[in-house]
């Protein structure tokens, strides 16, 4: 079987919302991460034989195979085909997925990987809550309610239950969300972004770009995170210990050897192992924890020979219990910050934490790299790579 490379990784810097992409249809914000995929290899466009995308907020201006209208909106030409991913906070990691899937089985060589989310211009939760409006029901029929009954899905609900279960205290989890910013302006000051960063026009008609992280606290401290009011009386979660609300776009193309060969280029990341795993919808972001000892169990390696993770930051209680659960090494965690200080743009956030990730580990000159998400309904998508 063909290997699966990544031979560029690019994301958009994270934009607050209503903050400094506010402007930007969803569909051109992609496409200039798509055409920055091009920059970045000098890749012939029409050598792209697919473009698969995450989206969670499909509806509004990301309906209707938002993929599609991106690749419209990007320099590729018509002939690009495109499709749109949900699966939940893991839509573009599962992309990647489906990407490495494509050109290890050799029925595609140079396909990419991609995510996007306006999180201001399709606020969370639209497609459901417009259908519920609009009198059409809610996703959840009898079955499921008779096999969960009385139970109120809910990604809040899920991280307090995370929280009391490994028994992580809100002192806890406010340090490691004052840690998350801390490490997010060290990366940005010192220009760990600089070659992951997509540099992007305030408004499309503006000479303003738009290349750092809107969402880090560079005044953040320890006594301000503390007071910040809980998220649900008697919790221990606060919104400074939960991901941020984001705008972003990121992408990634992935070729195998004989895409290598027909674009000119050398790979930065050889795709190690895939995994995916379902588990309980009901605490819902417990996943990432069984779901990365099956991919260790099936590459035959230990959490320690993994250089570093990006687990993503939902709420603080993710991946400090993923720590605790996997007995890893914190230092190696989310070394340039998460998704409490850079935003998690949902859609855009699995191909966005693998492109810090393979950047890192060449800016660090490590080896071993290991991604994973919880996702809504009690998922988990786990990603193996290695350094080349």
């Amino acid at each position: 079987m063909a290997e699966a490379y990544i031979v560029a990784a690019v994301r958009t810097a994270g934009g607050r919302r209503d903050g400094r992409l506010k402007d930007w249809h969803p569909a051109a914000l992609s496409g200039q991460t798509l055409d920055a995929l091009l920059d970045r290899t000098g890749a012939d466009p029409e050598l792209i034989e697919d473009v698969i995308m995450g989206c969670v907020g499909q509806a509004g201006e990301q309906s209707a195979n938002i993929a599609r209208n991106c690749v419209l909106s990007s320099r590729l030409p018509e002939s690009v085909p495109a499709t749109s991913v949900d699966r939940q906070c893991g839509s573009s990691q599962q992309a990647l997925h489906f990407a490495a899937q494509a050109v290890m089985s050799g029925t595609m060589n140079c396909v990419i990987a991609a995510g996007v989310e306006s999180m201001t211009r399709v606020p969370m939760g639209l497609p459901t809550i417009l259908a519920l409006k609009a009198g059409f029901g809610m996703p959840y029929g009898p079955a499921m309610e008779a096999r969960y009954p009385d139970i109120k899905f809910s990604q809040f609900t899920g991280a307090e239950m995370m929280a009391k279960k490994f028994d992580l205290s809100r002192e806890e989890l406010d340090t490691y969300a004052f840690g998350s910013h801390q490490k997010a302006i060290k990366a940005t000051r010192s220009g760990a972004f600089e070659n992951e960063i997509v540099p992007i026009k305030v408004s499309e008609d503006s000479d303003e770009m738009h290349t750092i992280d809107e969402g880090i606290r560079f005044d953040a401290s320890q006594e301000g995170i503390s007071k910040v009011k809980l998220i649900v009386e008697n919790g221990r979660l606060t919104a400074a210990s939960s991901s941020q609300i984001c705008d972003g776009a990121s992408a990634i193309m992935v070729v195998n050897e004989q895409g290598l060969k027909d674009l000119g280029v050398e790979p930065m990341a050889r795709i190690h192992q895939l995994t995916v795993l379902g588990h309980d919808p009901v605490i819902m972001l417990e996943a990432p924890l069984p779901a990365t000892k099956k991919a260790l169990d099936r590459a035959g390696m230990s959490i320690n020979d993994i250089d570093l993770y990006e687990v993503n930051e939902a709420f603080a209680s993710v991946p400090v219990a993923w720590l605790k659960e996997l007995e890893a090494d914190p230092e190696r965690l989310n070394c340039n910050g998460g998704a409490i200080a850079l935003g998690h743009p949902l859609g855009a956030s699995g191909t966005k934490l693998m492109s810090t990730l393979v950047h890192a580990l060449h800016n660090q000159d490590k080896k071993w790299g290991l991604q994973t998400m919880c996702e809504g309904g009690g998922l988990a998508n786990v990603t193996i790579i290695e350094r080349c």
